[in-house]
């Protein structure tokens, strides 16, 4: 049994200790935000924040967690940061088919949480483990510099 902190609220969960957080989030509690991609921890879909950092999910074992709280998608917004960030998403259209954003948008908060004004190069090594099929590199740059100015 394992109790995780997860937006905000705890979650009693039984499974076992290298049951991947990504099932736990998807098919235990239902948070479907969090998606598959690849399986293994190369595409950055599944990224959620433990700790206050980007991290994998499909393959960060519930064993490993801790008492650090994670944060999902579902409440990214909740933070000043993660709400600029969703907002700079749709002003600047950032999103095509969608699948990779949850991903993206994570791991954009957690750039912009430890660097307030990231450079380019700032933002290729943040981001750089997430892909997107729909080539949207531009528009998601555009967007954490839009972030980045507003602070």
């Amino acid at each position: 049994m394992f109790s995780l902190l997860i937006n905000g609220q705890t979650h009693e969960v039984d499974v076992p200790a290298d049951m991947p957080v990504l099932w736990i989030l998807r098919d235990v509690l239902g948070m479907t935000g969090t998606k598959f991609g690849c399986g293994i921890a190369q595409c950055g879909a599944c990224t959620v924040h433990l700790g206050g950092e980007a991290v994998r999910s499909c393959l960060l074992a519930v064993g490993t967690v801790g008492t650090q709280p994670i944060v999902t998608i579902e409440a990214v917004g909740d933070n000043a940061v993660g709400h600029k960030v969703q907002q700079a998403w749709l002003d600047k259209e950032v999103v095509q088919c969608g699948y990779c954003q949850s991903g993206q948008i994570m791991a954009a908060t957690a750039l912009l949480t430890q660097t307030p004004k990231p450079t380019d190069a700032d933002i290729d090594a943040a981001m750089s483990g997430n892909i997107c099929r729909c080539g949207t590199y531009v528009r998601i740059r555009e967007a954490i510099h839009a972030v980045a100015a507003s602070a």
